[in-house]
């Protein structure tokens, strides 16, 4: 966990501005008007002058987030590629879904393995050579192969698990077999790294195009999106997330040196990914077709953003040429033309009232009456700060009026009756004090005993027995790793 720092973490969020030695920004914890947000790189800390919110990365997490404690130190070793260790005692619900994650894991290694081995491969590695996919691209996004034949993964694997995993399809007369066949494979992975599902492209031309796996207990095509985990694998800050609507156009994008993109997967934008993706960076792009459907894909992302849109973040859009997809563009003029393309991506607030005068004649009341009534409705899903009330007096402006009152907001972020209260108005255990500190000093874990240790690990307790694990891996890092 030394390995995070806060600024970048906090940045994410909430964009910062460098003030002496530290950054600076409006509180996102409390309505103000000038910055009393400050975070400190030496001390990996944040403090604000105006609430007293303060802590360390993980309250961060807690309180922006909404994130109870485990769920905050997953998310922070999720960002340095490693994975928290649980109790050997998993819950009966725990056992199955560890089962089905190992299970795809060795069904990707299978896939990958075939691109490089099987008889009948060539016609995969042809199609990938022709799209300008190297084997280091290849490989960093764990391509395969799913040979022809209908038992292939049913040899190998127990067919009760393959079901649950969504690797077979079970027919009504009883019959099973492998759901996917003669396809290049794309591993969709979780933000940890986790293999939750795949998708499949055809190679004889076959339909559907594209096939993927169907929603399981681990995958959730609402909630994910291909190509995050790489994406924060890549080094550096990502500048922005672009939003792309296929595997390929991920893959071609990052082998032409855009390592920031994501696709949806087979779904349209939801909530749950804009408030993803905006955990990960302040601006997100979303590049479609330049066609009715891509215009209508642009839409429904729009509406997926409005209500995550609080001060500071940022969302554009981007329609390729008809006739284009950002594959075949960004090979065709190069990254250069691509990046230009994506600087100059229509901002959120000129999209929607392009968008919503569509097929309204404004030079007649009753268009501009249509116009503010569409609008009101959707501005009211804004959250509150100064982007709220500009487009609230945009929608005046161009709909010829004095003022716009915009309904109440009719999208809550996380429902009422599971909101969690915020941390700061926990009492946190003694264990979970004791984890802070070692999160934030991990050379005290070299300090306690063997008896204390003995201790941790036969308590039946759920935070004690995390508290031992934490302390023997930070027990294990060099000390020259403590510090930055």
């Amino acid at each position: 966990m030394a390995r995070v720092d806060i600024v970048d973490l906090i940045d994410a969020r909430v964009p910062l501005k460098k003030s002496g030695v530290n950054y600076s920004a409006r509180c996102p914890f409390h309505n103000e008007k000038t910055p009393s947000f400050t975070v400190s790189r030496e001390k990996q800390f944040y403090h604000c002058f105006g609430c007293g919110a303060h802590g360390t990365a993980i309250g961060f997490l807690m309180e922006h987030d909404r994130l109870g404690f485990i769920e905050a130190v997953e998310e922070l070793a999720a960002r340095c590629g490693l994975q928290v260790p649980r109790d050997t005692a998993p819950s009966d619900d725990a056992a199955p879904t560890r089962a089905i994650y190992e299970l795809q894991q060795q069904a990707a290694g299978y896939y990958a393995e075939q691109l490089r081995r099987h008889p009948q491969r060539q016609r995969a590695v042809d199609y990938l050579k022709q799209r300008g996919v190297s084997g280091d691209v290849a490989a960093r996004y764990g391509l395969g192969y799913a040979p022809p034949g209908w038992d292939n993964l049913m040899a190998r694997f127990d067919e009760s698990g393959l079901l649950e995993a969504g690797l077979l399809v079970n027919r009504d007369d009883g019959r099973r077999y492998d759901r996917f066949r003669d396809r290049i494979m794309f591993p969709i992975r979780d933000r940890r790294g986790r293999v939750v599902g795949f998708g499949g492209r055809v190679l004889d031309g076959g339909e559907p195009k594209y096939l993927n796996s169907p929603e399981t207990a681990v995958f959730k095509k609402r909630r994910e999106v291909y190509g995050l985990y790489e994406l924060l694998k890549a080094p550096g800050k990502p500048p922005f997330i672009l939003v792309v609507e296929g595997y390929m156009d991920v893959v071609a994008l990052a082998q032409y040196g855009i390592p920031y993109a994501v696709a949806a997967l087979g779904t349209a934008t939801t909530p749950e990914h804009v408030e993803l993706l905006f955990r990960y960076c302040s601006e997100v792009v979303f590049c479609f077709d330049g066609d009715a459907a891509g215009h209508a894909a642009g839409w429904r992302a729009l509406e997926a953003a409005l209500p995550h849109m609080r001060d500071g973040r940022q969302v554009r859009f981007l329609h390729v040429p008809q006739g284009h997809d950002p594959d075949t563009l960004v090979r065709q003029e190069g990254a250069e033309s691509f990046r230009a393309r994506i600087v100059g991506a229509t901002p959120l607030s000129d999209y929607f009232f392009e968008r919503l005068q569509t097929g309204l004649n404004l030079t007649e009341m009753e268009g501009r009456a249509g116009l503010v009534t569409r609008g009101r409705e959707m501005l009211g899903k804004l959250p509150d700060g100064v982007f709220r009330q500009m487009m609230q007096a945009r929608l005046a402006q161009v709909g010829g009026v004095a003022r716009v009152e915009l309904s109440a907001k009719s999208t809550t972020l996380v429902p009422q009756a599971v909101r969690r209260p915020s941390p700061r108005r926990m009492a946190p255990s003694v264990a979970r004090r004791m984890m802070a500190l070692v999160l934030a000093e991990p050379g005290l874990a070299r300090s306690v005993d063997s008896a204390l240790m003995n201790w941790l690990a036969a308590s039946n307790d759920g935070e004690l027995f995390f508290l031992q694990q934490l302390l023997e891996i930070a027990g294990s890092i060099p000390i020259s790793r403590h510090r930055r």
